[in-house]
């Protein structure tokens, strides 16, 4: 029974750091947020959490960052169509 209760919290630990997130609140110029708005407008595959995703996973890609999570993150955005803007 000690090992089926352990699976168990394994898997539950698994589900709970695979689906943790972080809400994050910031101020952007306007800009800033005037683009990002239009962009997601025109774009009907993007919101505004995919943009923001995709804009950090990014940026700490090309400065360095070598966690494979935001890797994936870096790859999936450049090899997914979207159309120019």
């Amino acid at each position: 029974m000690d090992q089926v209760s352990q699976t168990n919290l394994s898997d539950m630990n698994k589900n709970e750091y695979s689906s943790n997130k972080v809400s994050l609140e910031t101020e952007l110029s306007e800009t800033l947020y005037n683009t990002m708005k239009d962009f997601v407008l025109s774009n009907p595959t993007w919101d505004q959490y995919k943009l923001i995703n995709s804009a950090l996973a990014t940026f700490l890609v090309q400065n360095g960052c070598t966690d494979n999570s935001v890797s994936e993150i870096y790859l999936n955005q450049l090899f997914t169509p979207s159309k120019s803007f």
